[in-house]
């Protein structure tokens, strides 16, 4: 069948299709695609930021719709839903505001 393998060079995640999809591009999409970075410590503060986000807010569908970090299920006689920024109002996260 003359099929033969190929080695991807460490540290090279252009080279691996599937870190790309899997890491790589839904950080450029949901992140790096929507801001201007002005030095190093400005993406580092950003990407800090968005992983945050990703570990304990966004939603996961091989995860049930949770996150990695799971939260408690809040019903809804707790209170009004109030709408809270993440990575510098680039996505939300909503809470319920217990008065």
């Amino acid at each position: 069948m003359a099929i033969r393998e190929v080695l991807t060079a460490p540290r090279s995640s252009s080279q691996s299709p599937y870190v790309d999809r899997r890491l790589v591009g839904p950080i450029r999409r949901e992140c790096l695609d929507h801001i201007i970075v002005f030095n190093e410590s400005s993406l580092r503060r950003t990407l800090k930021s968005y992983f945050d986000y990703y570990h304990a807010v966004r939603t996961h569908l091989s995860l049930e719709k949770d996150a990695p970090e799971t939260r408690p299920v809040q019903p809804p006689e707790l209170g009004s839903v109030v709408e809270l920024p993440e990575v510098g109002g680039l996505h939300h996260r909503y809470k319920q505001w217990v008065a």
